[in-house]
């Protein structure tokens, strides 16, 4: 078992780690400062407060800054579960109704969207590589890899990793 393999298995898959997302406040991180838009409309918007209704507002043309700056196409109102990292946001699309668990590591050009069916669920601590694709009503396992490029229009277990187009599981992570 090697050391990547043991750092991937001690992140959880069901409790979030906000430390993930955190940044400092004037430092110049546009993928989480996305997530932060993302993070504090979700936590406003609900709210009937004159005041809170005002920052959700803002916090929608923040959102659409930080989404062009990025490149990203991440909806404002995604199920993203908490420590996302997203450390090269450009050319991220996903679904506004997907599922993304707590966790998750997304690179650069990767789509989660459907074929005309209900959107992806993807599970906690999922790390998804470069290019990658999801495509449909699928499920992915807590602690899987997808390889970059892969294509996955079928449901990948928990713990292993799928690699090619369209997406074949080669193993355990």
């Amino acid at each position: 078992m090697n050391n990547l393999t043991q750092e991937h298995d001690l992140v959880s898959a069901e409790i979030a780690d906000w430390s993930r997302e955190k940044k400092a406040f004037y430092s110049w991180d546009p993928s989480r400062s996305l997530l932060a838009s993302v993070r504090i409309y979700q936590h406003y918007s609900a709210s009937r407060n004159p005041l809170f209704m005002l920052i959700s507002k803002i916090t929608v043309l923040r959102h659409r800054f930080w989404s062009v700056v990025t490149g990203a196409d991440i909806p404002i109102n995604s199920k993203l579960g908490g420590g996302l990292l997203i450390p090269h946001p450009n050319g991220i699309v996903i679904h506004p109704d997907a599922v993304i668990g707590p966790n998750c590591l997304i690179f650069q050009q990767v789509t989660i969207g459907t074929r005309s069916e209900s959107p992806p669920v993807i599970g906690g601590t999922v790390n998804i590589g470069a290019g990658a694709k999801i495509l449909g009503n699928v499920s992915i396992g807590n602690h899987a890899n997808i390889g970059a490029n892969a294509v996955v229009i079928k449901n990948i277990p928990a713990g292993k990793t799928a690699v090619g187009i369209p997406a074949r599981i080669v193993g355990d992570h």
